[in-house]
């Protein structure tokens, strides 16, 4: 489909996609907030906005179902009067009466669809994947109807728009990939007419649609995702992302208070700073703009004339070596030797297979080829499920001793250094480890790729806070 051109003789405003997270909207002031973010913009920007659930409500609606499941009645009735409570309450301080009249029956029925969802789990006692993506982004409806009328009460064009007809996904439910032709497609056709109008779209994050129109989500977290997927659809010029820090920051100031906004980071830098833990972004965020070569800007809402962190397919600046350093809190080293008669290509192709069967992701991977010993790390979440695949799986081998005993070692930490310098900057490993040295802490296993992005090492997870601020201080990030 080709791009729309702009009316002769009048220059083409840039398309900024902005994406509020539940901080953001959490209430009605926060909407207040990000009503007057988007109408500054306008004059100079064309907007989309794209929305979370209000702050808490997609844990609310996951806890509700889970517990309607188990019979719980009681609970899912309460959380249908705090939704109510909740949405109401923005509804009565931000909204004209010709707006509320509007819009509260709109919320009475998403609030009707959540007590059938709920009654329905009641019945079955069960909670299928489908079923929980029904539910889980009913917050989303609710917040992009609100924000919606809220413009609109500000005297912007603006209308509520359901991803479900725009992001088309496959059928993973609870964590779906959107289909990027189709997608870009529906999307153009559905919002064109409305761009045209000069009306502001607020469209729904983290949900989509499988071709059938079955209601899928991108996985938690997922409302990031769904701006750039909407970015890319679309050629913006830029992907906003506005939360409730100033950027990207060189370590997680609750380790090291010193730590900084980082002004730039690359694409390939954002990825694996998202990858391990950094909660600035949903990791599959960078992706669908990667090929357009679109530029995300991290952003707060809460401080809107910070600068931010950009993210670009490379960075301009910055000082050969690490530019920051993130850890994984929380997990767990597996270790798994085989004899002579399981080869090492065998045993790893058999232990990653039971990683991907149970969709659980290596932190971290180091090998003994000569010993036929794997040693790898994954979230402690994931251990007592993979667990039992890899029990099951090797089995017979277990029985006959072809592979030695599944070795685990619980409460580690995986402390990462990340930095697209770091290439063919020698000494950085060795100035890391030798700083840890100083402080005491042993290194328990180590991993760098061939790229040089990054280097990995597990320690004690007591010691992470002591671990993260060592390499901090040791590279003066």
């Amino acid at each position: 489909m080709t791009k729309e051109n702009p009316a002769p003789g009048r220059a083409k405003k840039p398309l900024l996609v902005m994406k509020f997270g539940g901080t953001s909207v959490a209430n009605a002031e926060r909407m207040k907030a990000v009503a007057e973010i988007v109408a500054e913009h306008l004059g100079r920007s064309e907007v989309i906005a794209v929305v979370s659930a209000l702050g808490g409500v997609t844990d609310m609606l996951i806890r509700a179902a889970n517990e309607a499941s188990e019979g719980e009645q009681g609970h899912w009735n309460s959380v249908r009067r705090e939704l109510a409570q909740r949405h109401r309450e923005v509804a009565d301080q931000m909204l004209t009466a010709a707006e509320q009249a509007r819009v509260l029956p709109r919320l009475a029925e998403q609030l009707r669809r959540f007590e059938s969802l709920c009654s329905g789990f009641a019945l079955v006692r069960e909670v299928t994947p489908r079923a929980m993506d029904a539910l889980s982004s009913l917050g989303e409806l609710m917040s992009a109807t609100l924000l919606a009328a809220v413009l609109r009460s500000r005297g912007v064009a603006s209308e509520a728009v359901d991803a479900a007809e725009l992001i088309v996904t496959d059928e993973n439910f609870g964590n779906a990939s959107p289909l990027e032709a189709e997608t870009a497609a529906k999307t153009r056709e559905r919002l064109a007419p409305l761009r045209r109008r000069g009306i502001v779209p607020v469209v729904t994050g983290f949900r989509g649609a499988t071709r059938d129109g079955l209601a899928t989500t991108l996985g938690r977290g997922g409302s990031d995702y769904s701006g750039t997927i909407l970015g890319a659809a679309l050629d913006a010029s830029e992907v906003w992302i506005w939360t409730d820090v100033d950027g990207v920051m060189t370590a997680d100031p609750r380790f090291v208070p010193s730590a900084r906004i980082l002004p730039e980071v690359s694409y390939r830098e954002a990825i694996e700073l998202s990858f391990f833990g950094a909660k600035v972004l949903h990791p599959k965020t960078i992706q669908p703009v990667m090929k357009k070569r679109i530029p995300v800007r991290i952003k707060n809402s809460f401080n809107p004339s910070a600068k931010g962190t950009r993210i670009a397919p490379s960075a301009s600046s910055g000082q050969p070596g690490m530019k920051a350093v993130t850890c994984v809190t929380d997990a767990v080293l597996v270790t798994m030797s085989g004899k002579d008669t399981m080869s090492f290509p065998r045993l790893a192709t058999r232990v990653f297979n039971g990683l991907h069967l149970e969709s659980v992701t290596a932190l971290m991977a180091t090998q003994s080829s000569a010993d036929n010993v794997l040693c790898f790390a994954i979230h402690a979440i994931d251990w007592p499920r993979l667990k039992t695949r890899l029990e099951k799986m090797f089995e017979l081998e277990l029985l006959h001793e072809y592979v030695g005993p599944l070795e685990f070692r619980s409460k580690i930490a995986i402390v990462v250094a990340v930095g697209e310098n770091m290439k063919g900057t020698p000494g950085l490993a060795g100035r890391a480890f030798s700083a840890l040295g100083r402080r005491g802490i042993n290194i328990i296993a180590i991993a760098q790729g061939s790229s040089e992005l990054s280097i990995s090492f597990a320690v004690k997870a007591s010691e992470v806070k002591e671990a993260v601020s060592a390499v901090h201080e040791e590279f003066g990030l």
